[in-house]
């Protein structure tokens, strides 16, 4: 077990990195890092206090203006660089991101690694197209252009669902644009956060471009939020602790970027590949084990097919093979931690009262019994207003409910206070396009759910947050816009001067 990933040795000098060193967090606290298919503790560190975070900032501000004020050329090598270091160094960021969250190393290795050394080139590119208006002659009398220009030090909070590919969502459009930026993990996953910004150095990015924070979101957290120095906030969380970030930044008049949580619609119509949207479902639902604000969670299958599906999908996911993240084999690991493996238990049992568990709903016991395990899960007949149908459970569950008319389908998709994603299952074209119209989601997938794609903007709706990750679009987040204007004419009293003095 030992040799998973020796995080102990490679940050036996602290979790922070400030100014391109590790260092000690200063709260006087230690945390530890849980192994989670274990139960062992694999690294443990002092976690991050407030003179840590202002630590980080200062050298967020310092580096700065040099890094603003190179060319989009210069940033643009720097990130390229940096992609290839990644690209070196991917199987110990699939180790250590396995040890730390519970991820089988198959998606560690086919998923978040390569997703993030992909998005890594594509800023890489996308660092030399921060382009403004073209100039033009708008008043007369005047040339206007607009300039796109980095905001500064950004202050970014990351969830612990996905600590790799959140710190890249993060960290890239910031500093490809010119800003510099200090993240703070998860306190539960800070391991490949640590490994990104050291990988980063190693690329030549200059000493406190990259620093990261590792402690509580109450006290390092809210402190980073609202630092005076820091102009923008992006945090990715909970509905619930989103509300508490905005409320911080707009006390400070920051710019925010929110993404939230998800509570993702699986709409199958009676023409829909039936094998396809059984696949689909058992894979959207059990990524990451369910902890994927994405996930497919709420599967709503017209009558023709209901029982069809319900059936076929409880038989698909008792093959899905559950164990050890190292184990060759394994197809889902556990939950990033006992707790969390206990409120999706709790989320299920109370689910029992008033809803069938068609499959699954216990921890499995024997080897894996230490583990925050827990296996797949199946729910039919609950009540559109029911807690497993409207809140957020994060964990390998799926619940499944029927409708008979198109109407009920898209009203029953959109019954959430979330928008962050949707699918929807059909052969029929115009029902199709009538699902991406009127789903309220920031991304609706037909006939396919979770894909990614760099080039492609991530953010949602309604209490799923605003703002966009990856994609051009996120330069929107972190880039300033302002207006230049030339006078053409020379002349000392212009016409409207004389709305101030004088007559015409």
């Amino acid at each position: 077990m030992q040799d998973r990933f020796p995080a102990q040795r490679l940050f036996a000098e602290g979790a922070q990195y400030i100014d391109g060193r590790l260092a000690r967090g200063d709260s006087g606290r230690a945390h530890a890092v849980i192994d989670p298919a274990t139960g062992e503790e694999v690294y443990t560190y002092d976690l991050a206090g407030t003179d840590t975070v202002d630590a980080a900032v200062a050298a967020a501000r310092a580096a700065f203006p040099d890094w603003a004020g190179l060319t989009p050329g210069e940033r643009s090598d720097a990130l390229h660089r940096f992609a290839a270091v990644l690209a070196d160094r991917a199987d110990d960021f699939s180790r250590a991101e396995s040890l730390q969250c519970g991820k089988p190393l198959k998606l560690t290795r086919e998923f978040d690694v390569p997703g993030t050394i992909d998005n890594t080139a594509f800023f890489a590119g996308a660092a030399r197209h921060l382009a403004g208006q073209s100039a033009g002659e708008y008043s007369g009398d005047h040339t206007s252009y607009v300039r796109r220009e980095p905001i500064g030090v950004v202050g970014s909070v990351a969830p612990w669902n996905y600590p790799l590919q959140m710190a890249a969502w993060k960290i890239l459009p910031a500093i490809a644009a010119g800003n510099t930026i200090v993240l703070k993990p998860a306190e539960l996953t800070p391991l490949t956060s640590l490994l990104f910004a050291r990988a980063a150095s190693e690329a030549g990015i200059p000493d406190g471009v990259i620093n990261i924070v590792t402690g509580t979101g109450r006290e390092a957290g809210e402190h980073l939020v609202g630092h005076p120095d820091v102009v923008m906030t992006s945090f990715t969380g909970s509905t619930a602790v989103g509300r508490r970030v905005a409320e911080i930044a707009t006390a400070t008049v920051k710019r925010l970027h929110l993404e939230l949580g998800g509570k993702a619609p699986f709409v199958v119509f009676e023409d829909a590949d039936l094998e396809a949207a059984v696949h689909g479902a058992v894979a959207g639902s059990l990524i990451n084990t369910g902890q994927d604000c994405t996930a497919a969670t709420r599967a709503y299958v017209q009558r023709p097919l209901y029982e069809a599906f319900v059936e076929r999908t409880a038989a698909l996911m008792e093959t899905v093979r559950v164990g050890d993240p190292f184990a060759a084999g394994t197809d889902l690991g556990p939950l990033v931690s006992h707790a969390q493996r206990d409120r999706v238990a709790a989320f299920v049992d109370r689910a029992r009262g008033y809803a069938r568990v068609v499959t699954g709903g216990e921890a499995p016991q024997g080897e894996l019994k230490n583990g925050a395990y827990y296996l797949p899960t199946l729910i039919a007949d609950a009540a559109q207003d029911s807690e497993a149908v409207q809140s957020e459970i994060f964990g390998p569950v799926l619940v499944v409910l029927p409708f008979d008319t198109d109407d009920e389908g898209v009203r029953l998709a959109n019954d959430t206070p979330y928008g962050l994603a949707a699918s929807a299952w059909t052969r029929d074209v115009f029902r199709a396009n009538r699902a991406t119209r009127e789903i309220k989601a920031g991304c609706v997938w037909i006939n396919d759910h979770i894909p990614i794609i760099s080039e492609m903007p991530h953010g949602g709706y309604k209490a799923s947050g605003f703002g966009k990750d990856m994609s051009a679009y996120s330069f929107e987040e972190y880039t300033q816009v302002k207006h230049v204007m030339f006078d053409n004419t020379a002349v000392a009293r212009k016409p409207w001067h004389r709305t101030v003095f004088g007559d015409s």
